[in-house]
Parts: C-alpha cells; structure tokens; sequence
C-alpha cells in the first residue's frame, strides 16, 4: 500500500561470518580515486555539517556529501561510468587500470579503436557515460524508460549521445540495451548485474567509492554511527556499504539503513521474503524517485547489503520531498544544498523519523538517540529542475497520498 513507511531490521552483530570487501575496500577505493584525480575536472565534492539541523533534530551530529558538484553532472554517476570505461579499455590495451590515466587513454585512441557503449538510465548514469565516451573520444547511446525527464534528454544528447526515451519501464529499457548491444557489437554498461554478466557492473561500483573515500578522509576522526543510503538495484548502496564495513571493521561498523521508494522497493521485498531469492517489482513504479525506480536488484549489490546492511525502509514519495525541502531550506548558518529527489530521499526519512512521533518504533529500530552521528550523500542536485521547483516551492508531494 502507498503511503506507509515499512521496514526491515537485521541484526548484524556476529550474525554471520563477515563476507570479503576486497573488490569495494580501502585498496579498491584508492585504485578508483587514483584514476579520478587524472580527469582535469576532478575534485573531491564537498562533505557539509549541519550542525544547526542536528541540534533541531535532536542528534550529535549530521553531515551530507554533496554529489551536485561532481565533474560538472549535477550528480555522482560520472564516477562509476568513468571508472568503468576506464577499466574496459585498459583491458583492450591489456594493462591494468592502475596504469592507465585520461591522458593516456587519449595517446591510445588508435589502438583502443573506435567502441560504442550503450546504457539504460533514468538520466543520471547515462549522462555520465556519455560524458565519459565524449571527453575519451568514444561513442555512446544511452535509452531512457518511459516518462522520463525531457531535461535529462537534452542533458545526455548535449553530450554528443544517441540519446531516446523508450515506451518501457527501466528494467525492459536495460534488457532492450542489452540487446542492442548484442546486435550491434556495442559494449553494454550498466551497475545492474545479473548472471554472465558482473565483471562491467563491479567496475561501475568501485567507481562509486570514490565518493565514499572522499568522505572518509573529509570526517577525518569523526566516525559516523549511522549511514543511509538510497537505492535502486543497489549498486551504489551495496559497495558503498561494503566500503565502510572495511574501512570500520567488526563493531565499529556504522549502522547501514537501505531507503526506498515504496513503489521499486525489489531490495525491501527480497529482505523481507528473506528466502534466499531475489525479489522484483514490475510495472510503471511511479515515484518522484526516478534515480531508485528499478525493480530487480543488483546481485552484487545485494550480497553485500545482505551482509552488512542492518535495516531495508520502504518509504513514499513525500517523504524524499521533504528532504529536498529541508536541504533547500536550511537552519542559521548551515548551508544549502540543493537536492533532487534520489539525492534527498535518504536525508528526509532522517528527518520524518526524528520529528514525527508516530515512528517512535522505527527511531528505536534504527536506534538513533542524542549520540548519533549520520552520514547521508546526496547523490543528485536538480537534475529535474521544473520537478525541483514544483517541489521545494510550490510544495508538491506533501502528502504520502500524493
């Protein structure tokens, strides 16, 4: 049923023998960041304490890292289809990643020969491939499912992108990639894995905890207690998840809480089930959050969420609203970010938890009190800005029955 906040808790402490993170640890990261820092547009995006919001909330402390600022995307994805398109053509040149830069890559042009990669994305990932292909000098096209935002379009195509909107929804969008890709010879890249196809997906999330690492260094000896990470296969989730589970091994591990939309929520509904199976959600998946509308999970992602994530929250649309309306609206001298609907939908579930009464049973399940110190990314700014302004000013979705 829309409308309702649900929730999954696992208790995680010695539950199970700790999985390895070697492919999204500390090392992995600092492979990952060491190829950013070659891209002339690279720099770390920056980690904001709401010290003002904290205090209202009722929590030691609050910080948020701010992906609008990420190679000039407005959102994070850039890392993982940098990563990847890296990665893949430092195999074509049989040399390993740690030796390739962007500058290189431009020298090899003529032994890389000429690659299209193709990807499904609601806007975010797509526009990083193809900003990726566009600045290495390779070709992309990118599908988008339907109802998708006419800016994110125009955004992909101005990078030089075969960029189209499809009739079907992200999960038939990715299998029609697919096989475009098997028709025309074209690399696919997606974060989404599925059997037979891992190894560009693990890429894409190592990618990913560049952003992790980045915050990491920024907290310095701040540990946070607490995590939430927004998800749609879980791609992003389940490495950064399995980054800070090495980076703060045993109990010192931040608590892990996985967000939803209630109407894509394939992650919820696997854990739920908890029968060994992955669990899909089909049809449109209406959500504001278009960035977290994918109905079959990542099943790299999934296994690390299922080792080390403590808690899987189904949420409705207006509760991510609030989020972007809080970040766009800050108290005192806390700074304002600006927060797409995936971006802000991890921050306003802190927020509904921490001032709404009726979830006292889900404050006490995330175990959140005076001492918690949280950590959200927002991983998009305005990527929709008519949907952005719909929000925050005109103060839409801010019923759950919306």
């Amino acid at each position: 049923m829309k409308g309702k906040i649900k929730s999954v808790h696992f208790e995680r402490k010695n539950n199970k023998p700790q999985k390895a993170t070697n492919n999204f640890g500390l090392d992995a990261a600092k492979k990952a960041i060491a190829f950013h820092k070659t891209f002339p547009e690279y720099a770390p995006t920056p980690l904001e304490e709401l010290k003002e919001l904290a205090v209202s909330l009722g929590v030691k402390g609050l910080y948020i890292k701010d992906e609008s600022f990420r190679f000039g995307l407005n959102a994070f994805k850039g890392l993982g289809g940098s990563y990847c398109i890296g990665t893949y053509a430092a195999q074509v040149l049989d040399t390993d990643i740690a030796e390739l830069s962007y500058g290189r890559i431009l020298q090899e042009k003529d032994r890389l020969g000429e690659i299209t990669f193709v990807t499904a994305t609601d806007g975010n990932h797509g526009r990083g491939i193809a900003w990726t292909a566009n600045k290495l000098g390779f070709k992309s096209v990118v599908y988008m499912p339907k109802g998708s935002a006419e800016e994110r379009l125009s955004n992909i195509k101005a990078l030089g992108a075969d960029a189209s909107i499809t009739d079907m929804n992200y999960d038939d969008t990715v299998r029609f990639a697919a096989e475009m890709a098997e028709k025309n010879g074209w690399v696919l890249v997606q974060d989404t894995a599925w059997e037979g196809y891992t190894d560009i997906p693990k890429w894409i999330m190592q990618g990913y905890i560049t952003m992790a690492y980045e915050a990491l260094e920024q907290l310095g000896n701040k540990r946070p207690t607490h995590i939430f990470l927004q998800a749609g296969v879980g791609a992003m989730s389940g490495a950064v998840t399995a980054f800070f589970a090495d980076a703060y091994p045993g109990d010192d591990k931040p608590i892990i809480t996985v967000v939803e939309p209630d109407q894509a929520d394939c992650l919820y509904r696997t854990t739920s089930a908890n029968d060994g199976k992955l669990h899909s959600v089909s049809g449109d998946m209406n959500t504001i959050m278009a960035g977290l509308a994918c109905g079959e999970p990542c099943t790299i992602g999934y296994e690390m969420l299922n080792a080390y994530a403590e808690n899987f929250v189904s949420m409705p649309d207006n509760i991510a609203a609030k989020g972007m309306r809080v970040l766009g609206n800050p108290l005192g001298a806390d700074r304002r970010i600006v927060s797409g609907e995936s971006g802000a939908a991890p921050l306003g579930l802190v927020v509904e938890v921490l001032q709404n009464e009726s979830l006292a049973w889900l404050k006490e399940q995330l175990q959140l009190d005076e001492n918690s110190v949280i950590l959200c990314f927002s991983t998009e700014g305005d990527t929709d800005k008519e949907n952005y302004r719909k929000i925050v000013w005109d103060g839409a979705y801010a019923n759950a029955d919306e």
